[in-house]
């Protein structure tokens, strides 16, 4: 594995902790102790769960695209592409209902949808790398 990508995995571990504080978070929105409105807490969910399966997704492609023997290339290419919308997926969840009372999503928004593209990117290059491994193996 490349090192550059060792290190993108070691920060991305990290995250778990940020995850885990957000967990905090959503249970102080949950309890009453932050004021939220139902746009805010349906976002702030959709963006803690995006955060912890995304990152989850992003370290198994990165370990299966290594461990099959995939072009490192690629494999580096498809990890960083779901990581990256790891971070732009639930990013436009939070910060586009900040504010007092929002009553609908605000520009932010526009990071859920980049967010959302380079996740396909990365799956559809990671499984067509994880083909290739396969077929070259034949």
């Amino acid at each position: 594995m490349h090192p550059l990508v060792i290190i993108v995995l070691g920060g991305t571990l990290l995250t778990v902790a940020g995850i885990a504080f957000g967990g905090t978070f959503l249970l102080r929105v949950a309890s009453g102790g932050v004021p939220a409105n139902d746009l805010q807490k349906a976002f702030f969910r959709a963006g803690h769960a995006h955060a912890g399966v995304l990152v989850t997704l992003g370290l198994l492609i990165a370990v299966l695209t290594h461990a099959v023997g995939a072009s490192p290339g690629w494999s580096a290419a498809g990890t960083v592409a779901v990581l990256g919308s790891a971070i732009l997926i639930p990013a436009g969840f939070f910060l586009s209902v900040l504010g007092p009372e929002p009553e609908r999503p605000g520009r932010m928004f526009v990071s859920v949808l980049l967010g959302a593209a380079c996740l396909t990117a990365g799956v559809l290059i990671s499984g067509v790398a994880v083909l290739a491994a396969g077929l070259a193996a034949l």
